[in-house]
């Protein structure tokens, strides 16, 4: 079983800049990268970027959650997905994908509080 992966170089560069900014760590930065990267509800199969970032622990990644994770994947791609192919490849690339949208996302809403109203929807209140 693998235990670690490498994100690619661009999400590095990424994480580094949203950290700049939010004060938020990677083990915080790749859930929301994750959560927006589901959102897409599109397959990541064939999903391609380097492995010259980032170096994460699976646990550090889904935690006690890791099945949680998995369902949700498979959901998306329609397919049961075996533990080699969910972990690193699938995890991986929502990662990947997800990291470019979560800071499209930050920088449309310009702060980290506009950023957290924005993820809780329109018309919700804190």
């Amino acid at each position: 079983m693998i235990f670690r992966l490498k994100t690619s170089r661009q999400t590095q560069e990424i994480f580094e800049e949203l950290e700049r900014r939010t004060n938020y760590k990677p083990y915080t930065l790749v859930k929301h990268a994750i959560a927006w990267s589901l959102a897409e509800e599109t397959s990541v199969e064939g999903f391609k970027s380097d492995s010259n970032g980032l170096d994460l622990n699976r646990q550090t990644i889904t935690g006690d959650y890791e099945q949680y994770f998995k369902v949700m994947f498979e959901i998306i791609e329609g397919r049961f997905l075996t533990d080699e192919e969910f972990f690193p490849s699938y995890v991986k690339a929502h990662i990947d994908r997800g990291s470019k949208i979560l800071l499209d996302m930050y920088n449309h809403a310009g702060s980290v509080d506009k950023y957290i109203l924005h993820t809780l929807g329109e018309g919700d209140t804190v």
